[in-house]
């Protein structure tokens, strides 16, 4: 088998397959070297990352929990209570910072769980064709048309009990069918190249010439394609905490806005209620979505000489 793969690395680089046509320290040098000069990826990844730092750091050094009663109630912004209280004396930072790692913890998980179903889905359905793409495809479309946001609703309505990570299980699981699609389209182009032909008749399995052979070609897809999750996932989270149908216990962002809302917090003039929350929401996904087309930019040649 190691006589066969030279032969491979050859006709991948005849084919114009950049993500075989050479060690894999030179792709990802090249692909390094454009990332940092690209501005919209580093703009993009440093709020990401400062949002990041700021809910994974920030809550531990904050004394008490986000729904401790603390001070005055609605209070403005003081050097005590840097961004105020609520209605009941709660301290808006603390809800802020909790909210946060919250909002990156289901973006996680609802956004790698789509990634997961929905590559593997799509690899297979790609690679094996016939009856098993047929039965794949079948189930795929039926979740795609099947109104994800009211099936959400309906089993978050129903559920007593609700947390951040039974959340994301749930738009995990009814966020995949697009990548599915998308990665099968691209499996069953990738699967009649020649490359694959000889990495078949070398003798080895489906699975190892799917992650040896298709995927790494695809590897700066999968990557864009989990960001454009995580940050779907976040948007569809905030809905449903807005609306009443977030975790129960604990505190996030759309929660936040919605009790700013529940409780007056416009009518009252309290703008650091609802405005922090809404920032940091806006901030997070418009960053994620620049880092997108940053990443666009560095693994796209042709763009690269725009």
């Amino acid at each position: 088998m190691s006589e066969m793969e030279p032969d491979v690395r050859a006709v991948q680089a005849a084919e114009g397959l950049p993500a075989q046509a050479g060690p894999p320290e030179r792709r990802w040098g090249e692909s390094l070297h454009f990332a940092l000069r690209n501005t919209k990826l580093l703009v993009g990844a440093g709020v990401v990352l400062l949002l990041l730092l700021t809910g994974l750091v920030a809550p531990l050094f904050v004394q008490e929990g986000p729904n401790v009663y603390v001070g005055p109630q609605a209070q403005a912004p003081s050097a005590e209570y840097w961004l105020g209280t609520t209605n009941f004396g709660q301290d808006v930072y603390a809800q802020f910072v909790y909210g946060l790692r919250s909002t990156f913890l289901v973006g996680l998980v609802g956004g790698g769980i789509a990634a997961v179903v929905g590559m593997v889905v799509g690899f297979t359905a790609g690679y094996r064709g016939g009856l098993v793409d047929e039965v794949l495809n079948m189930i795929t479309n039926v979740v795609l048309v099947l109104p994800a946001l009211v099936v959400l609703i309906i089993a978050a309505a129903y559920l007593q009990a609700r947390g951040i990570a039974l959340q994301g299980l749930f738009i995990g699981l009814t966020s995949w069918p697009w990548v599915a699609r998308a990665v099968r389209a691209q499996t069953l182009s990738l699967a009649t190249r020649d490359f694959v032909d000889l990495a078949r008749m070398s003798g080895r399995r489906a699975h190892s010439i799917v992650f040896r052979e298709i995927a790494p070609n695809m590897s700066s897809y999968l990557f864009m394609t989990f960001i454009l999750l995580f940050g779907s996932a976040i948007l569809i989270a905030a809905g449903l905490d807005f609306i009443g149908l977030g975790p129960t216990e604990g505190v996030s962002l759309g929660l936040m806005m919605h009790n700013a809302v529940t409780w007056g917090a416009l009518q009252l003039g309290m703008w650091w209620w609802f405005v922090p929350p809404g920032l940091g929401i806006t901030a997070l996904v418009g960053s994620l979505y620049i880092m997108n087309v940053g990443l666009d930019e560095v693994f796209n040649p042709k763009l690269r000489e725009l």
